[in-house]
């Protein structure tokens, strides 16, 4: 089977989808990989390494499409709502499409997507399981997206983060908040706490203190009622108003002790909770930072202007978008690796395994035959429910 690499087309992202490093894994396991001129250099990739370890370069988008059996995106359209929806045209019956596809973003775009007859795979809904977890692309996204928003906190911060003696006396090191313990979170902390600062952080679910603490930050207790704060797959759960209303509350004293702020609390497929009203922002310290990376759902604080950095009541806000994109070296190579162990599974003998197979293969299946077939994205959308497999 050909693997096709197209050249990312969402303006600004700079990732590919494989690097050179795996392509020769993948011939050794029967496929051919076909790359688009270009795709990896924005990423550090030149056509050159490609070659080398085997892979065969195409001048063009459609060469790729045309000729590949599987197409390997970043941010396949879904994902990509800004031009993704150019694709649709190229993709054809029968190919298979695996990348980011926003399954709980859009019905209509879903239904597009199939509509074109493609198989597609959403590695967003990849299970958090133990066997999964080479190829758990979104977790991989979400750690490098952590490490670099300390690094957007610690640039904008008109202060060192660590404590530091000189001849002039000892400068007290910054306090650190993080807001959201998942992948993202963890790996601020780590990060954050790798630079010196003092480091605390807050989530709804209480089983995470343990992880925090493991880490060397403290542990932000209020006193909730959280209940079943945490789903199947580890995220934390969508809690009521009343709950947010209360929690905002609390958290106004705890956020005005910090110097920055990073909010990490997303919901799949739904808008993220506000969690940072403007009322807290004021009572922070003139020059102190919130990096929000929630920005592309809607974001954790109330004044997010998502894609840009505003200074609001003499706090700096960042809202970045597409964060992992930061690293796209790195962010290609785990996402690769994460492709590749996906299709190592995915494929064999040369043909698509049954999801009856395998739990996997199962629950990233979004569309087969021009229908939207993923019980999970079925349900959730209440319009597909509706409609026969």
């Amino acid at each position: 089977m050909i693997i096709g690499i197209p050249k990312e087309i969402y303006p600004g992202e700079r990732r590919v989808a494989l690097v050179p490093l795996v392509v020769p894994n993948l011939l050794k396991a029967g496929f051919e990989v076909a790359v688009q001129s270009g795709a990896g250099e924005s990423a550090g990739y030149p056509d050159a390494h490609y070659a080398e370890k085997g892979a065969k370069i195409l001048p063009d988008r459609a060469s790729v499409f045309n000729t590949a059996e599987i197409i390997l995106q970043v941010l396949c359209y879904g994902a990509n709502d800004v031009n993704g929806g150019e694709d649709l045209r190229l993709l054809r019956p029968g190919q298979v499409l695996i990348g980011f596809l926003r399954p709980l973003g859009q019905a209509d775009v879903i239904q597009q997507i199939a509509a074109t007859g493609v198989t597609a795979f959403a590695v967003e809904l990849i299970p958090r399981t133990t066997r999964a977890q080479s190829m758990d692309a979104l977790s991989a996204m979400a750690n490098l997206a952590g490490y670099k928003a300390v690094l957007i906190a610690a640039d904008h911060l008109p202060r060192i983060l660590p404590m530091m003696t000189t001849a002039a006396g000892t400068i007290t090191p910054a306090r650190v908040l993080i807001i959201g313990v998942g992948v993202a979170g963890l790996q601020a902390i780590a990060t954050a706490r790798r630079l010196g600062a003092v480091v605390s952080a807050y989530d709804v679910r209480p089983a995470v203190k343990e992880q925090v603490q493991s880490l060397g930050a403290r542990f932000v207790e209020l006193p909730l009622e959280t209940g079943d704060a945490q789903d199947a797959r580890g995220y934390a759960r969508a809690q009521d108003e009343a709950f947010y209303a209360k929690q905002r509350e609390l958290m106004g004293k705890v956020i005005a002790e910090h110097d920055v702020v990073i909010t990490t609390a997303v919901v799949p497929g739904k808008k993220a909770p506000v969690l940072v009203t403007a009322a807290m922002v004021r009572g922070m310290q003139p020059g102190s930072v919130i990096v929000d990376l929630a920005a592309e759902r809607g974001g954790n604080c109330e004044l997010t202007q998502p894609g840009k950095t505003v200074v609001e009541h003499g706090v700096l806000l960042v809202g970045p978008i597409n964060t992992a994109n930061g690293v796209p070296y790195h962010a290609s190579q785990v996402y690769a690796k994460n492709l590749a162990s996906f299709l190592l599974n995915l494929v064999k003998d040369g043909k698509i395994r049954p999801e009856t197979e395998d739990d996997i293969i199962r629950e990233t299946l979004l569309t087969r035959g021009g229908e939207v077939v993923n019980q999970r994205v079925r349900e959730f959308f209440p319009a597909l429910a509706a409609t026969p497999k």
